[in-house]
């Protein structure tokens, strides 16, 4: 079977919603403990808890959540995954790189779902996609080294002759495999790279100040929570500084971001609640894959485009799949 065959049987396994009556043993609660690496309230929780409803879970009914949040301070994470294996619950439940090592630290036997992984095989979380076995399985947004080159594409096609872009990503992400993918990319488009790493929200308005010393003609902002909930702060400061920007989802490009290119969340969503409801019915963690996304899309910001005295190729606006005017 060919690896598109593969994801596509994956998550048209996954995405298949059980009848709600089914759904789980009458009388049975089910625990599941959240770990944070930023502040409340979590969108990720939020939504998968929405898909969990239509799979027949609901809070105060038959499940019970634990949520514990770092707010960015990484140290705590250690702390607040040890009080969550202390709670016993039946799955964990983490989102990004940066809160799955305390739990895989803190526990071996409890099952964590991860709703999305950074090159989950390269920074050893798992053994392999198909098969990571141990007890952590989940989704990875799909930021392999394709990936990364369609972007750096995407930017190279959008900004006339330009040379050099700016990596925003945050400290508590870097990885070899990634920087040497974005490094691989860039040199086959003859663009160089000026990589502007931030840890907390506070540094990210001064490195754009020394991404805008640096003369890049445009920045591909890498993706994490803290980025995330910076969004907004981001797609103002790409503005301010004119600097075209390219990121991987669609609500960048809704608070400003010029482009954006990547997976639709909601996929990631439903497979996170489908995976919870496979090892609450008794799946190991170790036998589901690690699932990659299937569905991507290509929003373009036409007002920022504007804003920044940017000509849209009109190839490129046939692409899209959608446009903000």
């Amino acid at each position: 079977m060919d690896r598109r065959a593969f994801i596509g049987t994956v998550a048209g396994g996954l995405l298949a919603a059980p009848l709600a009556a089914e759904a789980q043993p009458a009388g049975r609660m089910y625990r599941i403990g959240y770990l944070a690496e930023g502040p409340p309230p979590s969108s990720v929780l939020a939504e998968t808890l929405r898909e969990l409803r239509e799979l027949g879970y609901v809070e105060g009914q038959n499940l019970v959540i634990d949520s514990r949040f770092g707010a960015f301070k990484y140290d705590r994470l250690p702390g607040l995954a040890a009080e969550l294996v202390r709670l016993k619950p039946d799955v964990l439940m983490v989102a990004g790189n940066p809160g799955i090592a305390p739990l895989r630290h803190a526990t071996s036997t409890i099952p964590i779902v991860v709703a999305w992984a950074i090159d989950p095989v390269g920074s050893g979380l798992v053994a392999s996609l198909a098969r990571p076995g141990g007890n952590i399985t989940g989704s990875t947004l799909g930021t392999g080294p394709e990936f990364i080159r369609k972007q750096l594409e995407i930017l190279n096609e959008v900004v006339p002759k330009l040379s050099r872009v700016a990596i925003l990503r945050e400290s508590e992400r870097r990885g070899a495999a990634e920087t040497a993918a974005l490094e691989s990319a860039a040199r086959k488009l003859g663009l160089a790279l000026l990589f502007a790493d931030v840890r907390t929200p506070g540094d990210i308005e001064g490195a754009f100040a020394t991404i805008t010393r640096s003369r890049a003609g445009a920045i591909l902002i890498l993706g994490g929570n803290m980025t995330w909930v910076s969004r907004q702060q981001i797609a103002d400061l790409t503005v301010q500084h004119r600097l075209p920007g390219i990121q991987l989802l669609r609500q960048y490009a809704e608070a400003g971001i010029l482009l954006t290119y990547g997976p639709k969340l909601d996929e990631t969503y439903r497979r996170t609640a489908a995976y919870i409801d496979k090892i609450f019915k008794g799946a190991r963690p170790g036998d589901l894959p690690v699932a990659e996304p299937t569905q991507f899309e290509l929003v373009i910001n036409l007002k920022t485009a504007k804003a920044l005295g940017l000509t849209i190729p009109p190839s490129l606006l046939q692409r899209a799949d959608r446009v903000i005017e």
